[in-house]
């Protein structure tokens, strides 16, 4: 079924693309929080991704790699945008307000437990902690990861 909206996506049709997008917009959110920490600037890197994807779908070669490329391009959107921020403050209302918008219960030790996972991740380098963070918080495959 991916297939058949990628498809009409890569002959420019709007609709196709949101339907591709809304149909991983958990994990999308999920991996612009994981960067961004805060659901403003998770909204505004996902909106890059969208016209980034929309400007580029043209040039994806694999149809089945969709999901893997448009996650590419998100992960990119974070960096730039996380560049462009030029320092991290680990505020525990930023957590708070995140889990709170995310409709889920918010839990001091979950909440404790992300803090030190965000501490131990910054103190690595940041590929080490990309590829950490991929793979075993968002689940990604090995593929999508390289």
């Amino acid at each position: 079924m991916e297939a058949k909206w990628v498809k009409k996506a890569k002959k420019g049709d709007k609709e196709a693309l949101l339907q591709l997008i809304l149909a991983k917009q958990d994990d999308y959110y999920r991996i612009a929080m994981s960067y961004m920490k805060n659901k403003e600037d998770a909204l505004d890197v996902l909106e890059d991704m969208i016209v980034r994807l929309y400007e580029n779908i043209h040039t994806l070669k694999n149809i089945d790699s969709f999901q893997g490329w448009s996650k590419k391009i998100l992960i990119n959107c974070c960096h730039v945008a996380y560049g462009k921020r030029k320092k991290t403050v680990y505020v525990e209302q930023e957590y708070l307000e995140a889990f709170a918008d995310s409709e889920q219960e918010v839990s001091y030790e979950h909440l404790d437990a992300q803090i030190d996972i965000d501490r131990l991740l910054a103190s690595i380098s940041s590929p080490q902690a990309e590829a950490i963070r991929l793979k075993y918080i968002h689940d990604l495959d090995l593929e999508t990861i390289a």
